[in-house]
């Protein structure tokens, strides 16, 4: 007689890294990760730690940390985790077993970090996904061209003008010809990608609507706390997310950095949001209000917006019905602009990073290579001996 779901012992699971740039590919292997059990414990490598196995680190270890925990499918996070995983730490947490993405992961002196959890049997993979990793994100910051941050005023409070843009020029000589993996975005999601990250629950009656609306480019820690402030005006948060050709036609040339799809999917995977709107109008529209769900009230920060194209108020329409509030953006929060200025002013590390990460990852390519090739070898041994 099979024991019965609810006396079952919870699965426990832990996951580990340095989760830096947080973005889609992460939230998708937590997600992953999660459907294999019941409680995920996520492990956050200190700054000094990342230094000294990868580089210097774009976001620092609390920002990453409360990105980590903003994750809807993370049940605890773990500060300070060795970049070395093991058997210990993950008793210390009553993990049953550690799950990462399939591909090779090594320390600085090339040794693979999971080899003592994948000797012991407590190792599964999940599928890890292409196209996006925060060495492409730093990539495409670096190789931005000097009309990157043309643009027709601020977003936030902090200018962006204070930027050197011949400086920023510096970054795309030779372009993607020195860094052939660092391209322009074309990832494009299949409708159960969607499903699969969008919770699909819709208002119960009598709840309150709460829309807010934005680019969320390089979903971060300063993005959370607003949508985390937004959700507690209500019980229901749906979020407008703008289109690229909207986004680039408001914020200037080049802009977004995160195409539209990357974009939704990190918003998708924040514990605070209900629903998003793909491709939102740039405007509060009377189909935004009203169509989608029956809106009670729109939030917006406390920092200027632009107009739109026609030279209008985007929250009008919400200001005439009196459904408009304005929150107070946290001090010092971080913005999109913010992280990258940090990009231009230590780009000299930064590149070192890629340098550093590019040779990495070929050493991990021909190391997996190699083990494949063995575990070929092994396995046709082992064919001709039975024979």
């Amino acid at each position: 007689m099979s024991v019965s779901a609810d006396k079952r012992k919870p699965v426990r699971i832990w996951v580990d890294g340095c989760f830096d740039l947080m973005h889609f590919g992460h939230f998708n292997a937590l997600r992953q990760a999660k459907a294999m059990g019941d409680y995920l414990v996520v492990g956050v490598h200190s700054d000094s730690e990342i230094e000294h196995h990868k580089g210097p680190t774009v976001m620092k270890e609390d920002e990453r940390y409360a990105a980590v925990a903003a994750c809807k499918w993370v049940d605890e996070v773990v500060p300070n985790a060795p970049y070395l995983t093991s058997l210990e730490w993950m008793d210390k947490y009553n993990c049953d077993f550690c799950v990462h993405g399939d591909d090779i992961t090594t320390m600085a002196d090339g040794t693979d970090c999971y080899q003592v959890v994948k000797d012991a049997g407590r190792y599964r993979e999940c599928k890890r996904t292409q196209d996006i990793s925060t060495t492409e994100l730093v990539g495409r910051m670096l190789l931005m061209t000097k009309d990157h941050h043309k643009r027709r005023g601020s977003i936030t409070g902090a200018s962006i003008t204070s930027v050197n843009t011949a400086e920023v020029g510096t970054f795309s000589t030779g372009g993607s010809k020195t860094k052939p993996d660092t391209k322009v975005s074309h990832f494009l999601p299949t409708s159960r990608k969607i499903v699969q990250f969008s919770e699909g629950r819709e208002p119960n009656a009598g709840d309150k609507v709460v829309y807010v609306d934005g680019t969320f480019d390089l979903f971060h820690t300063g993005h959370i706390e607003f949508l985390k402030r937004a959700k507690q005006m209500g019980d229901y948060l749906l979020v407008g997310i703008h289109d690229d050709q909207t986004v680039n036609a408001i914020k200037g040339v080049n802009y977004p950095l995160m195409n539209l799809h990357e974009r939704v999917l990190s918003v998708l995977a924040c514990r605070y949001v209900d629903e998003v709107v793909i491709g939102a109008p740039y405007s509060v529209s009377d189909q935004v209000l009203e169509k989608v769900y029956k809106v009670d009230v729109v939030v917006h920060g406390n920092t200027p917006s632009l107009d739109d194209t026609d030279g209008q108020d985007p929250y009008q329409l919400a200001k005439d019905r009196s459904i408009y509030v304005e929150i107070d953006n946290p001090q010092n929060s971080v913005t999109t602009e913010s992280i990258i200025e940090r990009i231009i002013t230590h780009r000299k590390l930064f590149e070192e990073r890629q340098r550093r990460k590019e040779q990495k990852a070929l050493l991990e390519r021909e190391a997996e290579k190699a083990e494949k090739a063995a575990a070929a070898a092994a396995a046709a041994a082992a064919a001709a001996a039975a024979q």
